[in-house]
């Protein structure tokens, strides 16, 4: 009789590929492997395929989805500025709903019952996964071995895949636990658990020491069409053309590393370090851009839902409702986010230092304090007396009854 058929979301880290092998020997499933290409960085991912057979998978899928993240998600993200707790650029939270998308769709196709993870019941991927999956088919069993397992520190898991012949990229010199894909990387564990070590040199790669960056600033063009990047210096690009040509041009300049403590939707804090050139970069510009081209009111609601956004997208509601009526709003927003921005990089800094649009709502002759100026400025009294009316009754009525309420306030 043949085994009951089970589909991992396989990095070919620590975890998945201890996974795999408990899941068969615990679980008496097969497991059909599958690795995304997101953009993340790695010496080949038919290396991470063969590891995948090799340590007893009985099929192993490499799907090419930097395009799709690209075109389909991260242009989303870009227009919504997504940057958690107004701090870092999403970047896990983004590749995992289309990663259990295609998990879902693989299990369809090869009759699997079960959906496998390598997340740990600490983190906030488990939720992605999850949700998204139940979401996309609730029929669908769901497994996440580290939740399950007696492995409690990632020292005894290496120990284990040495006891079992795995070969993992992990050693006990380089503990750290690392996602990443075009958007940028994330990096925790080791001793970047206590808050009071400085980040050693090695755990990044995008971005080169800022004190070591050229001494000479670079300009960089970037021009976009209703929120999308389209062109770099003149020069055409698709959206994960520009993602990539973003990270190496602000990486070179030691722009995009962050060291902070963020809350998990677990309910704990955590210290991440994060990198991320480009995405950082391309929302720099995205927003000066949006503040040339829309209005106050229309920036300000747009403000508070990137927040509501962020935190659905970052607790695993990609495909949910609320994400899908902010969605429409903000790609309404879009219509006329079109133009160019100029950034500076020096140094570790990224800086807008210009900006056009045809659609710019900036009026030099409104603006200007020259002869150009055509501002009416006696209109202003009669503004301002109508913006305080209500305040100035207040103010009158207290006074009147000799209450306190106005020296409080000085």
């Amino acid at each position: 009789m043949a085994r009951e058929k089970s589909v991992m979301a396989y990095s070919g880290g620590l975890d998945t590929s201890v996974c795999v092998k408990w899941i068969q020997d615990e679980k008496d499933m097969d497991v059909v492997a599958v690795t995304g290409e997101v953009g993340q960085e790695h010496n080949g991912l038919e290396a991470v395929k063969q590891r995948a057979l090799e340590t007893g998978a009985i099929d192993a899928y490499v799907l090419d989805l930097r395009e799709e993240f690209a075109n389909d998600y991260l242009t989303v993200a870009l227009a919504a500025n997504s940057l958690y707790e107004n701090k870092y650029p999403l970047l896990s939270a983004l590749s995992r709903p289309l990663i259990s998308k295609k998990l879902v769709e693989i299990a369809h196709e090869v009759g699997a019952t079960t959906i496998v993870h390598g997340c740990t019941g600490k983190g906030n991927d488990q939720v992605r996964f999850e949700t998204s999956i139940k979401v996309l088919d609730p029929s669908l069993k769901i497994i996440a071995p580290v939740r399950e397992w007696d492995l409690k520190t990632r020292d005894q898991e290496m120990d284990w895949a040495e006891k079992h012949g795995i070969e993992v990229p992990t050693t006990k010199a380089s503990p750290y636990s690392i996602d990443d894909n075009m958007w940028g990387r994330a990096i925790e564990c080791g001793v970047l658990e206590d808050p009071w070590n400085e980040p050693p040199a090695d755990i990044w790669t995008m971005t080169v020491d800022p004190e070591k960056a050229p001494d000479e600033a670079q300009y960089v063009e970037i021009t976009f069409e209703q929120g999308v990047p389209v062109a770099i210096d003149g020069e055409k690009v698709s959206m994960a053309e520009a993602v990539f040509k973003m990270n190496e041009i602000a990486g070179k300049h030691g722009y995009g590393r962050l060291d902070l403590i963020e809350d998990r939707l677990v309910g704990m804090k955590s210290r991440e370090c994060y990198e991320c050139p480009g995405s950082l970069s391309l929302i720099t510009a995205h927003k000066a851009l949006e503040t040339l081209c829309l209005e106050r009111k229309t920036l300000s609601l747009k403000l508070n839902l990137e927040q509501e956004w962020a935190q659905l997208v970052y607790d695993g509601c990609w495909f949910s409702p609320a994400k899908a009526a902010i969605d429409a709003f903000i790609k309404n927003t879009q219509t006329c986010v079109t133009g160019t921005v100029r950034l500076k990089f020096y140094k570790g800094t990224c800086t807008v230092v210009g900006s056009k649009s045809d659609y710019s709502l900036y009026n030099y002759s409104l603006a200007t304090y020259g002869e150009e100026d055509r501002f009416d400025q006696k209109l202003s009294k009669g503004f301002i007396d109508l913006h305080g009316l209500q305040l100035t009754t207040w103010s009158e009525n207290r006074h009147e009854k000799h209450l306190s309420e106005i020296e409080e306030l000085a």
